[in-house]
């Protein structure tokens, strides 16, 4: 076979300790200015940005590897397959399943849901059955299983909060019967920040004999996650939010309740064989990956998981964390600001509204000073309605922000109430 020259991919470097400065050095997009002014990115919880590695990765990808995976003999069709299994591997370790056949790739957490809910859900789930989901659900995790209530003439029961946006752990037990045939939660709300007690939820709910579905992508970037020692049934989540491109993401899944599902899509991969009078459905994982998949995107993902094992995750959360205690101070000392969301248990969001002055107007006005949040509501409206408002301004932390964009931040919130007053 002949050798074909590669560029090289640089390795994540691996940063002892944290030091937020040489962490942003990884980060082009951090060092360009807006409105004439150093960009201050605060919406990681839409999309975090994207470290040169993982750039690199891509790139070598499409120089030198670019191929469709598993169904070539040639040089370049087994790269790409290595190189795209290969981040299989990588994300099995990083989530700590069982078998790499249980994390199957898809386009991001809302498909990985989508998936469970066609599989699963379509095929198990009967009149009169109930699935039970969370008051903070972003839409992802609540319009498949209406469509699918509604399909099969099943009910949705919602787990209520209170006014700091913590579940209702008793009303939760209260839900759980022998009717549920179905949790989805959340595991941190991208409207709140809350981090809910999901590793108690999911046993409370198999004590009924209730798989649980757990929405991750708001957790995998900021938490360590171990989908064994949780014990959940499905655990969903996007690369795009974790340092990787967009298109990337993963449902991962126990093998046994896999290989009952049906496939979500069907094409070509996913088979064993196709006749005119049957098809016989491929094994874990190709039965749920039909067609070309988003082969740079996923390797990607894998040089994302590559560059976080670098750093260390536990200084890197501390870092966060100690970013929304700042946050949450300077802004609450703001004549006329309120917090929207107090959990005792919380991460990496901070969403705030300021008396009589719209969030569209404050995301506008913060990004003329080079200041990016997001204004809405953040695909979670039920957690608006909550709470009695049309929208938040919600500023989103990671590990390569500082206290000083968080200054930035306050000062020109300050300048938003100074200017409408």
């Amino acid at each position: 076979m002949a050798t074909i020259e590669k560029s090289v991919v640089s390795e994540p470097r691996v940063i002892a300790g944290f030091d937020v400065e040489r962490v942003r050095e990884d980060f082009p997009v951090l060092r360009q200015t807006v409105n004439g002014k150093p960009l201050v990115y605060l919406d990681n919880a839409a999309s975090s940005q994207v470290p040169q590695v993982v750039i690199d990765r891509g790139s070598v990808y499409l120089e030198d590897e670019h191929s469709n995976i598993h169904r070539g003999v040639h040089y370049l069709s087994q790269k790409a397959t290595t190189a795209y299994e290969g981040a299989r591997e990588k994300v099995k370790r990083f989530i700590n399943a069982r078998e790499a056949k249980e994390c199957i790739f898809v386009r991001g957490a809302t498909e990985g849901i989508n998936l469970v809910m066609h599989g699963h859900g379509r095929k198990f789930i009967t009149s009169g059955d109930e699935i039970i989901i969370s008051a903070m659900e972003h839409h992802a995790n609540i319009v498949p299983w209406q469509m699918l209530c509604e399909e099969k003439g099943a009910r949705l029961r919602v787990i209520p909060m209170n006014d700091a946006g913590e579940l209702l752990m008793d009303e939760y037990d209260a839900l759980l019967s022998e009717r549920t045939k179905f949790v989805a939660v959340t595991h941190i709300s991208n409207a709140l920040g809350t981090v809910n007690p999901i590793k108690q939820m999911i046993d409370q709910a198999h004590k009924y004999g209730v798989p649980v579905l757990i929405d991750g992508a708001q957790s995998a970037p900021h938490l360590a996650v171990d989908v064994q020692d949780l014990d959940c049934d499905f655990f969903a989540f996007s690369g795009h939010k974790m340092f990787a491109p967009t298109g990337s993401g993963v449902i991962y899944g126990k093998a046994a309740l896999l290989e009952k599902m049906n496939p979500f899509q069907g094409g070509g991969d996913m088979i064993k064989s196709v006749t005119f009078e049957k098809t016989i459905y491929g094994d874990l994982p190709n039965k749920f990956e039909a067609g070309t998949p988003a082969i740079a995107s996923q390797i990607g993902l894998g040089a994302a998981i590559d560059y976080l094992s670098s750093i260390d995750r536990e200084q890197a959360t501390a870092h966060e964390q100690e970013l929304l205690r700042y946050a949450t101070e300077r802004i609450t000392a703001i004549e006329g600001v309120r917090v929207i969301g107090t959990a005792r248990e919380k991460t990496s969001v901070l969403s705030f509204v300021i008396d009589d002055i719209h969030p569209h107007d404050i995301g506008t006005i913060l990004d003329q000073e080079g200041i990016a949040v997001r204004a809405g509501h953040h695909c979670a409206q039920p957690v608006m309605q909550r709470f009695n408002v049309p929208a938040t301004a919600r500023a989103s932390f990671a590990f390569y922000n500082t206290k000083e964009e968080v200054d930035v931040l306050a000062r020109t919130i300050e300048k938003v109430v100074e200017i409408f007053s």
